[in-house]
């Protein structure tokens, strides 16, 4: 099993952060790894991206053109990404700030109101958790279990009492991941 995938969207999203804590549960399962982040020049705002691999075999490159998994978290990623998802893969996105929605047909594509739910938990900051949780729901490549051991390797021990709110994050985006369809989006566009 390999899967490709590239999470995108602002700095300050947890874009790295949801990617590295990925790599560290792959690692943990005795997977082959590769975390490779992209981001511009400013610390908050700018555009951020990271391709994480996991696989059974050894990753000859971690350079890729196309994913089998998309995590889009604005409208610049959704327009440099969204034809980056192979024939079959999977498109996850949170439609704050998405005016442009995807209109693929040859993809599955899955609605999370992350920023929404993780406002309701009154805590902006486990946005990025939320959608992890989405996508463990929809394709399991690696365990809570060790999404859970990642994420405390990936946290500042000082951040370690906002753990169980981080669970608390993932498990509300696997209960709040649903299907996107296109269809019935470009017909309401049109009526």
């Amino acid at each position: 099993m390999t899967q490709e995938m590239i999470i995108a969207g602002f700095g300050g999203q947890g874009v790295l952060s949801m990617g590295k804590i990925l790599a560290y549960a792959g690692m943990l399962q005795g997977e082959e790894v590769c975390w490779m982040p992209s981001y511009g020049p400013e610390m908050r705002g700018g555009t951020a991206n990271v391709t994480v691999i996991l696989s059974d075999d050894r990753i000859s490159s971690p350079y890729l053109k196309v994913y089998d998994t998309a995590i889009i978290l604005n409208q610049q990623s959704m327009d440099k990404f969204e034809n980056a998802v192979k024939p079959g893969g999977i498109l996850i996105y949170d439609p704050n700030g998405i005016v442009s929605h995807p209109t693929r047909k040859d993809i599955r594509i899955f609605r999370v109101d992350g920023y929404k739910l993780a406002t309701e938990m009154g805590n902006r900051k486990v946005f990025n958790m939320i959608l992890l949780g989405a996508f463990l729901k929809i394709r399991p490549v690696v365990t809570i279990k060790n999404v859970l051991k990642g994420l405390k390797e990936s946290l500042p021990e000082r951040y370690h009492h906002l753990l169980p709110l981080n669970e608390e994050a993932i498990t509300k985006g696997m209960e709040n991941v649903f299907p996107y369809d296109v269809e019935k989006a470009l017909t309401a566009e049109h009526v």
